[in-house]
């Protein structure tokens, strides 16, 4: 799996962190992944096309001081479409940019 990763983070800051992507995402049925929805204009051809399988997130995973966004942007409504797969550079530029936001934003030291 391609993903981004932030580590040596605290577990104060990780607290900050769960309680960020609980108000800005989804929480999955999986212990510490999250569901963050792909905006509109960042989605492929295909998943544009794709109406009855929106919307579109990657995961978020926390871990034991690290933070893991997969570059893999998937529907939730039917995982065998040929609608998911891996990011495009706007997407992965989008996932970069949410996680290094949230970092920023929540002051988290890296």
């Amino acid at each position: 799996m391609r993903y981004y990763l932030i580590d040596e983070i605290s577990d104060m800051d990780m607290e900050r962190i769960s309680l960020f992507l609980r108000d800005n995402g989804k929480i999955s049925d999986l212990d510490k992944i999250f569901w963050i929805n792909l905006p509109e204009e960042y989605l492929s051809e295909i998943q544009s096309g794709h109406a009855g399988c929106k919307p579109y997130v990657f995961a978020v995973e926390l871990g034991s001081c690290m933070v893991k966004s997969e570059f893999f942007i998937r529907t939730l409504k039917d995982m065998r479409c040929s609608c998911s797969g891996y990011s495009d550079l706007r997407q992965s530029q989008f996932i970069i940019h949410f996680v290094d936001e949230m970092i920023r934003v929540l002051e988290i030291r890296t």
